[in-house]
């Protein structure tokens, strides 16, 4: 879906708010619950519903989507609520937002994934820090896609991290998907 798609798509959803939108993911609830609040990087953030939830727990959050509708729409939520976030439009797949090296102690990508992006998030992630996904996979009949992948490669791109939790199935909607929770070793002592 283009951008235009999703700005059309958010001002649907803006017009039918459900209780849903700020709901934040179980999975980034289940990710976020031990640990300590630090800064946290939520991509493609939608409406954010994830951004909220962790800024209200004391989390400093930037949260990027594509979508001009969908920060406008964030921004609207976060000051009606009194909630500090960084939140910005960047088109990720045209390196609109620059991720530092080891800024974020938590990094979401919900229902978002993107091949050449995960590389730069990993190397965001401060040492001991985590990484909670979401992704598509590909589906019988669906064409391939960039943003689906395949059964077990999730997995493969945190081979070198602690996976705390792992799996493929269906979510709500009967999706398949992949979810993933890692942490990043911590550096050794030296």
């Amino acid at each position: 879906m283009d951008l235009a798609a999703w700005d059309e798509q958010y001002r649907k959803e803006a017009d039918s708010a459900t209780e849903r939108e700020s709901v934040p993911n179980p999975l980034l609830v289940e990710a976020a619950r031990d640990l300590r609040p630090g800064r946290a990087l939520d991509l493609a953030c939608g409406t954010g519903r994830n951004a909220l939830w962790l800024a209200q727990r004391g989390w400093s959050v930037t949260a990027i989507d594509g979508s001009a509708v969908a920060v406008e729409i964030l921004r609207s939520r976060s000051a009606h609520s009194n909630i500090m976030l960084d939140v910005q439009v960047a088109d990720l797949e045209k390196t609109g937002f620059t991720i530092a090296p080891e800024r974020y102690d938590l990094i979401a990508m919900c229902y978002y994934f993107q091949r050449d992006l995960l590389d730069r998030c990993k190397g965001g992630v401060a040492p001991g820090g985590v990484m909670v996904v979401i992704a598509l996979l590909v589906e019988p009949g669906t064409k391939l896609s960039p943003f689906r992948l395949q059964p077990g490669e999730l997995r493969g791109y945190f081979a070198d991290w602690i996976i705390v939790h792992y799996r493929e199935g269906t979510d709500a909607w009967e999706h398949k998907i992949a979810e993933l929770i890692a942490r990043r070793p911590a550096l050794a002592n030296m």
